[in-house]
């Protein structure tokens, strides 16, 4: 039994949603907030992450998991929509790997950047 499928159209607009999601579920916003406070870059992601945990692995799960009936239908009317759930069920995974552990890693190395060359926010 294969699981590849071709990429439609329909598919690729889904992607797009998959980024928008990036971008709600985004531990940034709580960093920023965090940052403005005065509190320290690593204690500011660390809150972040805590925070937005239970609500990212809930959301990306519960997604996964109601998609899951529709990508292993095999009835023909069905066909058009599974490679829609195929990639926004894989997408929403890897965007929950994005935002629990790149986002903060990169911000974290952004911050190291500026501090190494020196700059400073105007406040």
């Amino acid at each position: 039994m294969s699981i590849a499928r071709p990429l439609h159209s329909l598919s690729a607009l889904k992607l797009l949603a998959i980024v928008r999601l990036l971008l709600v579920i985004s531990p940034c916003h709580d960093i920023n907030r965090a940052r403005q406070r005065g509190v320290v870059v690593a204690q500011a992601i660390r809150e972040a992450g805590i925070a937005r945990f239970r609500p990212i692995i809930l959301t990306s799960l519960t997604t996964f998991a109601g998609l899951t009936p529709l990508m292993l239908e095999k009835s023909v009317q069905a066909q058009f929509l599974i490679p829609m759930a195929v990639s926004l069920a894989f997408g929403v995974m890897f965007a929950t790997t994005v935002s629990l552990l790149f986002i903060p890693a990169a911000y974290y190395i952004l911050e190291d950047i500026k501090r190494f060359y020196g700059y400073r926010v105007k406040r």
